[in-house]
């Protein structure tokens, strides 16, 4: 029986601003990404997180972003190695001390937005990332969507975990279209339940251009700040169920 896990990024609010939809979303999750305090969140909405979850059942996540709350984490920095490499100890270690107070404990890491860019562009960032994550628990997986944080994932010793998108679409070389880009979002929920179940039965993605791409799919994303989120969820994992696949944590 073919399975996938659906994660989704959570915990963006920040004081009394609220982003996303996490109450409604988590019924339909098996693991959440937790914003860590540098592109969105602070430590009571990250505590706040971590007790849905743990109350959802559902596997805790470190999202860790570049330091940059006006910006959401999504414009590119100019940011060495060891910078990363910091941040991303700093993001992964404070949410996993989040988990371990209440109980829980953290399941896996996945970058956000800007630096999950860069670790594409750049092998030396990606490694930044694996080798941040490896000095803090190298039992941690890596939530991974590009060639170069998945090598340097393994490199390390590291679990990569395949990730893919309902709600972007894709190159021919197997990467996001850019956000800057026409149809980079999907917005009709039909035609993102069509692109998961190719990507989970077929292991294919029908990119803008109309080439079938060869994709590995371990974990679904859902992004939480993407209007009518809920529903997404909820729709795309009752389809997938209908088609007989499995929704579990990896």
């Amino acid at each position: 029986m073919p399975s996938i896990d659906i994660n989704c990024d959570m915990g963006e609010s920040f004081g009394p601003w609220v982003m996303g939809q996490d109450t409604e979303l988590m019924p339909h999750i098996t693991s959440a990404n937790i914003a860590c305090g540098f592109h969105a969140g602070d430590p009571d909405v990250m505590l706040a997180t971590v007790r849905a979850a743990i109350a959802a059942d559902v596997a805790i996540g470190a999202h860790p972003g570049l330091p940059d709350l006006q910006g959401f984490g999504r414009r590119v920095m100019a940011v060495t190695p060891d910078e990363v490499y910091a941040l991303t100890v700093y993001q992964v270690g404070a949410l996993q001390a989040m988990a371990r107070s209440q109980g829980g404990r953290l399941h896996h890491v996945k970058t956000h937005g800007a630096l999950y860019t860069l670790t594409a562009r750049d092998p030396a960032l990606a490694d930044a990332v694996a080798r941040a994550v490896a000095d803090v628990d190298p039992a941690l997986p890596i939530y991974v969507a590009n060639a170069a944080i998945a090598q340097a994932t393994r490199e390390r010793g590291l679990r990569a975990v395949y990730e893919v998108y309902a709600d972007r679409s894709y190159q021919d070389d197997g990467t996001l279209t850019p956000r800057s880009q026409p149809h980079a979002m999907i917005e009709d929920v039909d035609q993102a339940i069509a692109q998961v179940k190719r990507m989970v039965k077929d292991g294919v993605v029908r990119a803008l251009s109309g080439k079938d791409v060869p994709i590995t799919a371990d974990t679904l994303c859902i992004h939480g700040d993407q209007p009518g989120a809920a529903l997404f969820a909820r729709r795309i994992r009752a389809a997938l169920e209908a088609e007989g696949i499995e929704i579990r944590t990896v």
